[in-house]
C-alpha cells in the first residue's frame, strides 16, 4: 500500500491518493480528499505531475488507511486499455466512465472547474460535451471545445459524483412520466 502526494501542473494544492494501478500515460487512485477519508477514484495524467510526493504525512495516511482495511483495488470493470486512440487515453477513460456510470466527471488546467456530462462530439483533438448541472439538467451541445490533451484529472465514485449521478437519473426519470 503507498500513498503519495501528486502535485498537477496549474493547480495550486497536491492532491492525495492511495495508488492502485499505473500505466505510462494515467495513475488511478482512490481519493484521498482529506485526513483519512476516501472518496472515490481519480485517475491523474503523468504527462501534468510535476511532483510525487512521499513524506512522513502519507506514511501516516497508509497506516490509518490499513488499519482501517482499505483495499487497493480498481472498480469493479476497470482496466487500462491495451490500444491508445488518436486522442490517447483520455477519450476512452471518458467512455468507459460513461458507459459504467452513465456520466463522466473531469478536471483540465483549472484546480477549481469540475465539469460532468457525456460526450457530445469528438474531433481533432477537441471534445464537445452534453454537460451535466449541479441540478442534474443536462445542457445540450454546451458551447465550449475542451482540448483533449489538457484534461489532468478523471474522476468517478465519489459522494458528489453519485450525488450527480441520481440527480441527472432523476431527471431523465421525471421527464419521461
Amino acid at each position: 500500500m503507498k500513498v503519495e502526494s501528486f502535485q498537477i501542473a496549474s493547480w495550486e494544492e497536491p492532491e492525495k491518493g492511495l495508488v492502485i494501478v499505473e500505466n505510462d500515460e494515467w495513475v488511478l487512485v482512490k481519493y484521498v480528499p482529506v485526513d483519512y477519508q476516501i472518496d472515490g477514484y481519480k485517475l491523474y495524467r503523468k504527462s501534468f505531475i510535476e511532483e510525487r510526493l512521499y513524506t512522513s504525512r502519507e506514511v501516516v495516511i497508509e497506516k490509518v488507511l490499513n488499519l482501517k482495511g482499505v483495499k487497493e483495488e480498481p472498480p469493479i470493470g476497470f482496466r487500462f486499455g491495451l490500444t491508445v486512440n488518436l486522442f490517447g487515453s483520455a477519450i476512452d477513460l471518458l467512455k468507459w466512465s460513461e458507459q459504467k456510470y452513465g456520466l463522466f466527471e473531469f478536471q483540465d488546467d483549472s484546480e477549481t472547474e469540475v465539469f460532468y456530462g457525456k460526450i457530445s462530439e469528438v474531433t481533432d483533438r477537441l471534445l464537445t460535451i452534453d454537460m451535466i448541472k449541479a441540478d442534474g439538467s443536462v445542457e445540450e451541445n454546451y458551447d465550449f471545445e475542451f482540448d483533449v490533451n489538457e484534461i489532468r484529472a478523471i474522476a468517478f465514485e465519489s459522494d458528489y459524483f453519485t450525488s450527480m449521478k441520481l440527480l441527472w437519473e432523476d431527471k431523465i426519470k421525471n421527464k419521461t412520466l
